[in-house]
């Protein structure tokens, strides 16, 4: 990160002016108007708005808090402690952690050098983020429907991804353009979050992540990265020996986690990526079916007409013609 934009987000804010001028506890009156403490979207956000960014505030323990609002936490320099549902999270420089819609946490004392940012957003933001996603990535849809959630379930999203840049590059951009506040650029912001989650999704093997039965969730992260990375090649029957799982035990996890069988999210990451070679590029259609992993064309054929009603090469022509008429 800049080091201009670290020493201005280093500065002492009032508030903890306050705290170290002895005041000693959080102003919850800052946060939220009711009695529990929940902190409300409708103090920390201008109105109209989907984000809204602030320090964290150090040199105090943040007490047991919820939000009514999707709440990602960001470090620039050090680390900060959250204790989750019981269970300490140490987030250090570089790494998210996303807290879904009213999960209960606490934050132990964070010390001058511990900067951190709080992204305050608020779930419709993500709507940009999960078409730039496609609507056939299944990854995807699990993750957004993890943020979506308004349960007090206690559940989040660490993604321990210091190291890749890409990402670290649109946080400090997205970071500087909310705190200097230069004119409306929620379209701006929305589409840089959208690709900071594009590439989380290509970083999940980084994630650690608590949701209700951890270990089921676990199984199926592992299942749709793989379907992701090996889809040309990949079966149940290597992945059931990559888990050291019996068939019929790992067929009823991901069913009862996604909504699929494996057969079904296989053929979804599949079509959707033949899909994208034939808007994309000129290779003969069965050079593409062989991409994908088809061996029968004929079958690749009915299976693509059943999903998107209309041959590949209908369907090729289609976008061609669509692309003429946005230019």
């Amino acid at each position: 990160m800049q080091q201009a934009l670290l020493d201005h987000l280093r500065k002492i804010t009032e508030e903890e002016r306050r705290i170290l001028d002895g005041v000693g506890e959080v102003d919850k009156d800052l946060y939220t108007s009711g009695k529990d403490f929940t902190v409300d979207s409708g103090k920390m956000l201008e109105e109209g708005k989907l984000i809204a960014v602030r320090t964290h505030t150090r040199f105090v323990h943040f007490p047991v808090h919820r939000h009514n609002f999707i709440e990602v936490l960001y470090v620039c320099e050090g680390h900060l402690t959250n204790i989750i549902d019981g269970k300490q999270v140490v987030v250090r420089k570089g790494e998210l952690l996303f807290l879904n819609q009213f999960t209960r946490h606490e934050i132990l004392p964070a010390g001058e050098n511990d900067i951190a940012i709080n992204f305050m957003v608020l779930p419709e933001f993500f709507d940009v983020a999960y078409s730039m996603a496609g609507s056939n990535n299944v990854l995807a849809d699990f993750l957004v429907n993890v943020l979506r959630q308004d349960e007090e379930r206690g559940e989040y999203l660490h993604f321990k991804v210091s190291e890749v840049l890409q990402i670290q590059n649109l946080l400090e951009n997205i970071i500087y353009s909310l705190v200097t506040g230069q004119g409306d650029q929620s379209r701006i912001h929305q589409t840089t979050m959208g690709l900071i989650f594009l590439y989380l999704l290509d970083s999940v093997q980084y994630v650690e992540m608590r949701v209700p039965n951890q270990y089921e969730n676990m199984i199926t992260m592992t299942t749709l990265d793989y379907i992701e990375q090996q889809y040309r090649t990949a079966t149940l029957t290597e992945l059931c020996e990559k888990l050291h799982l019996p068939m019929h035990m790992l067929s009823k996890m991901i069913k009862k986690s996604t909504g699929f069988n494996f057969k079904e999210l296989l053929q979804r990451k599949r079509l959707n990526k033949a899909a994208e070679l034939i808007c994309d590029t000129d290779l003969p259609i069965n050079d593409i079916i062989a991409a994908v992993g088809y061996e029968n064309n004929s079958y690749f054929h009915r299976v693509f007409k059943g999903h998107y009603h209309m041959t590949p090469r209908a369907f090729r022509v289609r976008n061609t013609e669509k692309v003429q008429v946005r230019l």
